[in-house]
């Protein structure tokens, strides 16, 4: 177990992270729960009262009739298909989108409103998936050692200018704010242009993609009223797999900040040589370091 040394003893740097992590939880479930509790309680009233007023004016139909209806409606939702519209509505499984809805299956973000219907297509994801998670690991992992090749050459073009320690912090920054730009910024200006959504939805669907939560409130092309480009979701898989990596980088230097940031703040708390107590750990983060 990694510890980190001070004067008086020894403290679980494991520990550590579990109460941090935990607390973190407690406070986000808390404050969740104060912001959505209200509008969930609100909209199901509504909703409520919606179908009584729908069975006042048709009074052809009674409350198992409506309700078996309802059912049906969440029924198509669940089997990837809108119930506005009607059977014109494009395809969930063309090309384009299937191209899309791989992506989400190898790299875990999941939206949960498309998934395979058909035995035979459930047992193929199955094993797509064992094959295509392991891979799009790999290959995230070899952009992000790209990313970082390119990063360390930005450090030191850089420092050959200005020989300066705050350079590299510097170079990390413009790193961080052009990846922002390119990934973060200007996507969700796309998406709120095609789709007709806020800027601050754009925004909101990118994040949840590329952290791979994939809530699946906001999906791009899903729109059946819409008339999009044949490759239009397409680009759209393909940036989340750049994006990933980019993020993924960002990511592992924000914790390392952060580790950087509690030893900083406790001047008498260091972990030991090579960061583990045990040997073997110490070797393969090692070897891990050497090789990035």
């Amino acid at each position: 177990m990694a510890r980190f040394q001070e004067a008086g003893g020894k403290v679980s740097w494991t520990g550590l992270l579990v109460l941090v992590h935990f607390s973190y939880l407690l406070v986000g479930a808390t404050i969740f729960q104060i912001l959505e509790r209200e509008a969930e309680s609100n909209n199901r009233n509504h909703f409520q009262l919606e179908k009584l007023n729908f069975l006042a004016n048709y009074t052809c139909l009674d409350g198992p009739a409506l309700e078996k209806f309802v059912q049906v409606i969440l029924d198509a939702w669940e089997k990837g298909v809108n119930p506005s519209g009607n059977s014109t509505n494009p395809s969930n499984w063309d090309f384009s989108s299937s191209f899309f809805f791989a992506g989400t299956v190898v790299t875990t973000i999941g939206y949960g409103n498309l998934s395979p219907s058909t035995v035979s297509g459930q047992v193929f994801c199955v094993f797509y998936a064992l094959c295509g998670i392991p891979l799009n690991l790999v290959f995230l992992n070899q952009l992000g050692k790209c990313l970082t090749i390119h990063l360390g050459r930005l450090e030191r073009g850089m420092l050959s200018l200005v020989p300066h320690k705050a350079v590299e912090v510097l170079a990390v920054g413009l790193f961080v704010a052009s990846g922002s730009l390119l990934f973060l910024v200007i996507p969700p200006l796309l998406f709120s242009y095609v789709e007709d959504w806020s800027y601050g939805e754009g925004f909101y669907y990118a994040f949840i993609t590329l952290s791979t939560i994939g809530f699946g409130d906001y999906v791009v092309g899903t729109d059946p009223d819409k008339h999009y480009i044949t490759v239009y979701r397409s680009l759209a898989g393909v940036w989340i797999i750049f994006a990933l990596a980019w993020l993924a980088l960002v990511l592992s230097i924000g914790a390392k900040l952060m580790e950087s940031a509690i030893v900083l703040t406790r001047p008498g708390l260091r972990r030991p040589p090579g960061g583990v107590e045990d040997g073997s750990s110490g070797k393969l983060e090692e070897e891990l370091g050497q090789r990035a």
